[in-house]
């Protein structure tokens, strides 16, 4: 589920450091936009505020886009520029919280603001996928166990290859190549989700490697979905398919092209990016 208990009420939570910096080659001023804050629904659980950091320093501005998300503008100078946030989060402690026999809505009952979120968009193209989803899922029990089953059927198609990463593929295609990362994973499950009624977003953000068996891979963002069941939106992660802890929302919307964590005007080199997501205390 995604929640909106506050952390600093609960005596299991533990503290988060939480950061990027991206080094980007620029040949001429570049405009930009970043998405790298934490979702405002956390915000409340940061210790500091993490304001978006650049060297060279430049002038920036803010505005929500229309999914809630939190922007900042600039304009990226001549040469090397460096551009990051850190903070740290108190987070509630507890791995993702499944549905259970949360039902599924029907179309007509749903929220009005769930239903963008079943419609296509530019890389989750149910149009291309309708047929086929009905044909593996139109027998799984609606509600929580159908999403479960895509997610499984997800988890077992794809494998995972960064060198495969490509910021074109659609989900249609990512269903066809069978293989891809964790975004590849979010929008083919969001697309099937979606060709079965159920309201699905994509979701962006931290996922460090809290409870899990060393060694560590290098920090990266993560990928994963939202789904309307039961009169909430819960958190499926299709890449990693079992209930995981330190998850913390950056940005949702339809899709990746709705919450690219920075989107330049021009072009640019990326001479090289790290992300932490660390457990404190």
């Amino acid at each position: 589920m995604v929640s909106d208990t506050p952390a600093q009420h609960n005596p299991a939570a533990y503290r988060i450091r939480l950061g990027c910096r991206f080094q980007l080659d620029f040949p001429q001023p570049t405009p930009l936009i970043a998405m790298l804050n934490v979702h405002y629904s956390r915000v409340s659980e940061l210790t500091h505020a993490d304001h978006v950091t650049t060297q060279p320093s430049v002038p920036q501005s803010g505005y929500r886009d229309s999914f809630g998300n939190w922007c900042v503008r600039m304009v990226a100078p001549e040469g090397r520029f460096s551009i990051g946030t850190d903070t740290t989060i108190l987070d509630p402690g507890h791995a993702d919280i499944l549905p259970g026999d949360a039902v599924q809505s029907p179309v007509e009952r749903l929220p009005h603001d769930t239903l963008i979120f079943l419609l296509g968009s530019r890389y989750c193209d149910t149009d291309l996928l309708s047929e086929e989803a009905w044909r593996l899922f139109s027998k799984t029990p609606p509600g929580g166990e159908r999403v479960q089953a895509i997610c499984d059927f997800v988890h077992n198609h794809i494998r995972f290859d960064y060198l495969a990463a490509r910021a074109t593929r659609s989900a249609a295609q990512a269903y066809a190549e069978g293989t891809g990362v964790c975004r590849d994973y979010a929008h083919l499950a969001i697309a099937l989700c979606r060709c079965m009624n159920i309201p699905a977003r994509y979701c962006t953000g931290y996922l460090g490697d809290i409870g899990q068996p060393l060694p560590y891979p290098p920090g990266d963002f993560a990928a994963w979905m939202e789904v309307w069941l039961g009169g909430k939106w819960w958190n499926f992660d299709p890449r990693n398919n079992t209930p995981r802890q330190g998850r913390v929302l950056i940005a949702r919307g339809r899709d990746a092209a709705d919450v690219p964590m920075i989107l330049t005007f021009g072009t640019n080199t990326l001479a090289g990016f790290e992300v932490w997501s660390d457990l404190v205390s």
